[in-house]
């Protein structure tokens, strides 16, 4: 995720970074501006006296308001995507946090502190990579014994929170906890294992794909025949006129489908490196352990 400051309005217009869409779409913007500038010829070769394209100014106009009511809608559903992984993400660092503040306070022996060390940043950065690519064992904090264990398993995250489980268990049965601390303790594991399955459903569940043909076959169609409408009045600059709205319209476009899915490893994507950094930091210094 880039950091950057909002008041900066110098930097943010006249620097080109590499997330902004014209960097992106810069191909794309050529081929629309010579196959524009070809269809604007064709008017002024062949058709220069057909008045009547003249009244699709009008036509053209409506139909940009509905093109952008389609965006403004597929921008603020693919930002709610996003900001529902903010949200989540946001609850893993408070569960985490106040498991490991239980337990500190709960546990006095270094075995059972060094575990959940372990197994609660274990958790939070499977859950990133399970978001991503999938989870390499070779990227957590394991012993020999822990690692046997989560040999060959398809959901990673899901068989940390089991382990833990297992061990709050093992501790209820032994007096280390009572059934009130068991209860309170399970209560954040289980938000845990909520926050990852609403995570899944965001990844799993894109925009239609209906939706998405519909809206990018729509602009196409509408850019490409623009200069119909406008190269009585602008000529050849009509091509640039149609190029520089495809330019505006698909950068919406791009920029929804990009946070869309804000798990991945994007520009603007969610800081999700960051946030286990954070979660690993806080818990071994509430629980003590190594620092990664």
């Amino acid at each position: 995720m880039i950091k950057y400051n909002p008041k900066s309005w110098a930097k943010l217009i006249f620097v080109l970074h590499k997330s902004d869409t014209f960097r992106i779409l810069w191909k794309e913007i050529i081929y629309i501006g010579v196959f524009t500038l070809f269809i604007a010829w064709l008017k002024v070769k062949y058709f220069p006296n057909v008045e009547a394209l003249s009244n699709l100014v009008s036509l053209y106009s409506i139909i940009g308001f509905v093109i952008s009511l389609l965006l403004v809608f597929r921008t603020n559903t693919a930002y709610d995507r996003w900001w529902e992984g903010r949200r989540k993400w946001g609850e893993v660092v408070n569960d985490s946090r106040n498991l490991a503040a239980k337990l500190a306070v709960l546990l006095d022996d270094p075995k059972d502190r060094e575990f959940f060390a372990r197994m609660i940043p274990n958790f939070s950065l499977s859950m990133k990579e399970h978001l991503r690519t999938g989870v390499s064992l070779d990227d957590l904090t394991l012993i020999k014994e822990e690692r046997e264990q989560l040999e060959g398993i398809d959901h990673v995250p899901s068989k940390l929170i089991s382990m833990m489980y297992e061990r709050l268990q093992h501790l209820l049965k032994i007096g280390t906890i009572n059934l009130s601390d068991q209860i309170l303790l399970e209560k954040n594991l289980n938000n845990l294992l909520d926050c990852i399955g609403a995570c899944e459903r965001i990844k799993s569940t894109p925009i239609p794909f209906s939706y998405s043909l519909f809206l990018k076959k729509f602009i196409f169609v509408y850019v490409i025949t623009l200069p119909l409408a406008f190269v009585n009045a602008f000529g050849y600059f009509s091509a640039f006129i149609a190029t520089f709205v495809f330019y505006v319209l698909v950068s919406i476009e791009v920029l929804a489908e990009e946070i869309e899915d804000p798990f991945g490893s994007d520009d603007n994507d969610l800081p999700t490196d960051q946030i286990t950094i954070r979660i690993r930091r806080v818990v071994v210094q509430l629980l003590g352990g190594k620092q990664h």
